[in-house]
C-alpha cells in the first residue's frame, strides 16, 4: 500500500487558499447583516410621522441622531476594507501556479486521446528535435516528453497510468498543511507558543467568563436578578401598594445603581442640583431611612422620575440621567407586574400568605402610562395633547362643555370643539385634531366556551372556561361612526323586538278568527354591547305564511284528520325538526372548534413583529409602540383570575385565549401600556 506523507507549505501558496476562504466566511455574512439599510426609507418613515409626532421628544432626538451619527459610515468603511482584502487575496490565489495537476501523456505530446502508435512516434520525434538539450532545448520539457512517450508505448507504464494515474505506479499520498513552514521552525517555537497560550489560555477564558458572569446576573427580560428579588420582597411585604410607595420601589432598582450598572452615573454636581429639585418637588419621603430607599442612587432616580412626571425643567446633565431612568422604567414596571402574577400564583397554589392586591398590579400599569406620557395621576388626560397647558383646561371643564377626557373631546361636534379650543390658532388646532385622530380605540369582544363539555355554551360555577378575546384597534376619531354606544345598541334591539311582537300578535289574531293553528314562537339570543343577553321573540320561518287564503281551505285541511292524529303528527314533525337543528348546530360547533384550534396552532408557529403603531408621547425619549395588558379580574375580591397577557402585536385585530375557572362575576380588562385608556367587559357565571 502506498504510504502517506504530511508536509507544511514551504512556498506558502496553500496558505493563501486558507486565508482567502477565512476572510470570505467573515466578509460575506457581515455584509448581509451589518451593511446599513436604506437610510432613505427611514427618512421617509419619519417624514410620514412628522405631522403627528413632530413635537415628540423621541422624534426630535431621532432626527438629531440620524444627522450626527457616524456609525453607518464606519460600518461601510470597515466592510469595504474587508472586501478589498478579500479581492486582493482572490487575485493572488488566481495567479498561483497549480502544483498538483492530473498527468496526461496525450496532452504532453499534444495529441488527441486514442492516437495510433505511428502518430505517437512521429510526434515524439518532432518534439524531441525541438526540446533536446543537445540542440539547446528545455531539459525538463524533454524529460516530460520522453516520459509521456514511454507511457504510451510501453505496456507496463501504460497500464500503471490507466490504473494509478502515473506511469511509475502508485506513489505516496501527499497531504499539504495550509500553514507556512516558518510557524513550525525551531527558531520561532517560543513566539508561536506564546501566541497560542495567550489566545487560548488567557483571552478566550476571559471573554467567555465575562460573558457568563454578565448573563447570569440578568433574567430573560434583561432585568437584573437582584432587582427581581427586590421587587418580590416589597410586593410581598406590601400587598396593597399605593402610587407613592410604588414609585419608591421602582426607583430602588439596581439598574440605577452605578455599582451594578455601568450605564448609571453619579455626578459631583448631584449634591447641589438634586437637593434643589427636592425642594421644588416637596414631600417625596426624603427622610425615610429604610434601605435601599435612602441610598443616593435611589433618591436621585426617584427625584428624576418625579420631575419627569411634573414636567419640570432641569439641567442638561440631569436631563441625560433622567432620560436613562425614564427609558428603564417601563421594562422594570413590566417586571413588577410579572412578580405580582408569580406571587398570586404562589398564594393560590400553596396558601399561607396574602397575594398582592389587584390595585397594586393596576398601579404598575398606571405608572407605566404616567411615565410614558409624563403626567401625574391627578392631572387631566387632555394634557397628553400638544399645545395644552394647565391654563387652557378651564375652557374644557366649563359648565358649557364639561370635557374631562379624550373621549369627551372626540364626542363633541366639530363646531363646538372649535369654539371650545378657540385659544388655538388654525395650525395648532389642525395638529391637535391629527394627534387626536391617531389615538386608538380598542373594541373588545369576548366568547366563552367549555370545550370539554357537551354543551360548550352552558357555563356553570366551577367550569373551566376558555375565554377568547378578540381585540380590534380602531382610530378614536371614527369611533362615533363605527362603534355604537351601549344605549343606542339597546334601543335598536328593543325596536326590533317590538316589531316582531306586533307581527306575531297580528298573525295570531287573524288565525284565531279563521280557526287556523297557532304559531310557535322561538327565543333568539341577541348579545348586547355590555355583555348581557336579552330574549327577543321572533316567529319561526316556517310559520310566517299569510292567513288570507280563505277559511274554506283551512277548514278542509282541518277536517282531513282527527285532532289527536294531527297532534301526534305535529309532535313527530317537531321532534324531527329539533333533532335536525340540534345535529346541524353540533356540526357547526365542531367545525368552528376545529377552525379555532387550527388558528391557534398557526398563531403559535407564526412570528409576529412587535412593531405596531408609534405612541404619541411628548416627553418620552424613545419611540414607544402600542402595547396592551389583557387580564381577567375579580373586582369584588380585588384579585386576579388570570395572569395579565402582554399584547405586543396588535396592529388591527388580535385574538387571545385564556382559560379560567368561573365561580363568581369577573371582568375582562384591557389596559393601554402607554396612555390613560382602558376597556372593561363583565362576564358572569350562568
Amino acid at each position: 500500500m502506498a504510504g502517506q506523507q504530511f508536509q507544511y507549505d514551504d512556498s506558502g501558496n496553500t496558505f493563501f487558499y486558507f486565508l482567502t476562504s477565512f476572510v470570505g466566511l467573515i466578509v460575506i455574512p457581515a455584509t448581509y447583516y451589518l451593511w446599513p439599510r436604506d437610510q432613505n426609507a427611514e427618512q421617509l418613515r419619519l417624514k410620514s410621522l412628522r405631522r403627528v409626532h413632530g413635537r415628540c421628544l423621541w422624534y426630535r432626538l431621532r432626527l438629531m441622531k440620524s444627522q450626527q451619527s457616524i456609525v453607518p459610515t464606519l460600518k461601510k468603511a470597515a466592510l469595504l476594507f474587508g472586501w478589498v482584502v478579500f479581492l486582493l487575496l482572490a487575485y493572488k490565489v488566481s495567479k498561483l501556479d497549480r502544483e498538483y495537476q492530473e498527468y496526461n501523456p496525450y496532452e504532453v505530446l499534444h495529441l488527441d486521446p486514442g492516437a495510433t502508435t505511428s502518430e505517437i512516434k512521429k510526434q515524439y520525434h518532432l518534439l524531441s528535435k525541438k526540446f533536446h538539450p543537445d540542440k539547446g532545448g528545455d531539459e525538463a520539457a524533454f524529460m516530460m516528453i520522453t516520459k509521456a512517450y514511454a507511457a504510451l508505448t510501453n505496456e507496463q507504464t501504460k497500464k500503471n497510468w490507466e490504473l494509478y494515474g502515473d506511469p511509475d505506479g502508485p506513489r505516496a499520498t501527499n497531504f499539504g498543511i495550509a500553514l507556512p513552514a516558518w510557524i513550525v521552525d525551531q527558531k520561532n517555537s517560543m513566539l508561536v507558543l506564546l501566541v497560542y497560550g495567550l489566545a487560548f489560555m488567557v483571552i478566550l477564558p476571559v471573554v467567555v467568563g465575562t460573558w457568563w458572569y454578565r448573563s447570569i446576573r440578568y433574567s430573560g427580560d434583561q432585568i437584573l436578578i437582584n432587582t427581581t428579588q427586590l421587587f418580590m420582597h416589597f410586593m410581598y411585604k406590601t400587598p396593597n401598594m399605593n402610587m407613592k410607595r410604588l414609585a419608591m420601589v421602582l426607583t430602588a432598582a439596581f439598574e440605577f445603581d452605578p455599582r451594578s450598572n455601568k450605564e448609571a452615573t453619579i455626578r459631583p454636581t448631584d449634591n447641589i442640583e438634586v437637593p434643589q429639585l427636592i425642594r421644588e418637588l416637596g414631600n417625596i419621603n426624603v427622610k425615610k431611612k429604610e434601605p435601599p430607599f435612602c441610598y443616593p442612587y435611589s433618591l436621585k432616580a426617584r427625584v428624576l422620575v418625579l420631575a419627569h412626571l411634573s414636567r419640570m425643567e432641569i439641567s442638561e446633565d440631569l436631563e441625560e440621567d433622567q432620560r436613562f431612568a425614564v427609558r428603564k422604567s417601563p421594562a422594570l414596571l413590566q417586571e413588577m407586574v410579572n412578580v405580582g402574577c408569580q406571587l398570586t400564583m404562589m398564594a393560590n397554589s400553596r396558601g399561607g400568605f396574602h397575594a398582592p392586591r389587584l390595585v397594586s398590579i393596576e398601579n404598575c400599569m398606571k405608572l407605566t402610562q404616567m411615565i410614558v406620557q409624563g403626567l401625574q395621576e391627578t392631572k387631566s388626560p387632555l394634557l397628553q395633547l400638544p399645545h395644552f397647558d394647565e391654563e387652557h383646561l378651564r375652557y374644557c371643564v366649563s359648565k358649557k362643555y364639561k370635557v374631562r377626557s379624550l373621549q369627551d373631546l372626540v364626542s363633541l361636534k366639530d363646531s363646538e370643539r372649535r369654539s371650545m379650543l378657540r385659544f388655538l390658532v388654525e395650525e395648532k388646532y389642525d395638529e391637535v385634531i391629527s394627534v387626536l385622530g391617531s389615538f386608538p380605540h380598542i373594541a373588545m369582544e369576548t366568547k366563552l366556551q367549555v370545550l370539554d363539555d357537551e354543551d360548550s355554551n352552558n357555563i356553570t360555577a366551577g367550569s373551566i372556561v376558555t375565554v377568547t378575546v378578540t381585540l380590534t384597534r380602531k382610530r378614536m376619531a371614527v369611533r362615533r361612526l363605527q362603534i355604537p354606544s351601549p344605549d343606542v345598541f339597546r334601543v335598536s334591539l328593543q325596536a326590533d323586538a317590538s316589531k316582531a311582537k306586533t307581527k306575531v300578535w297580528q298573525n295570531n289574531k287573524k288565525q284565531a278568527t279563521k280557526k287556523s293553528k297557532k304559531k310557535k314562537l322561538t327565543k333568539k339570543k341577541a348579545p348586547q354591547a355590555n355583555g348581557s343577553v336579552d330574549a327577543v321573540a321572533v316567529p319561526k320561518e316556517d310559520d310566517e305564511e299569510g292567513s288570507d287564503k280563505g277559511s274554506e281551505s283551512d277548514e278542509a285541511e282541518a277536517n282531513k284528520d282527527s285532532p289527536s292524529e294531527r297532534d301526534e303528527e305535529s309532535d313527530k314533525q317537531s321532534d324531527t325538526e329539533v333533532d335536525e337543528i340540534a345535529g346541524d348546530d353540533e356540526e357547526q360547533e365542531w367545525e368552528a372548534l376545529q377552525q379555532s384550534i387550527q388558528r391557534r396552532e398557526k398563531a403559535l408557529l407564526e412570528t409576529k413583529s412587535k412593531v405596531t403603531h408609534p405612541v404619541y408621547s411628548l416627553y418620552y425619549p424613545d419611540e414607544k409602540q402600542e402595547w396592551w395588558w389583557l387580564y381577567i379580574a375579580d373586582r369584588r375580591d380585588q384579585a386576579l383570575v388570570s395572569m395579565p397577557y402582554h399584547v405586543c402585536t396588535l396592529k388591527d385585530t388580535e385574538e387571545v385565549c385564556v382559560c379560567v375557572c368561573v365561580c363568581v362575576c369577573v371582568c375582562v380588562c384591557v389596559w393601554a401600556a402607554e396612555r390613560e385608556e382602558s376597556e372593561e367587559s363583565s362576564l358572569r357565571a350562568k
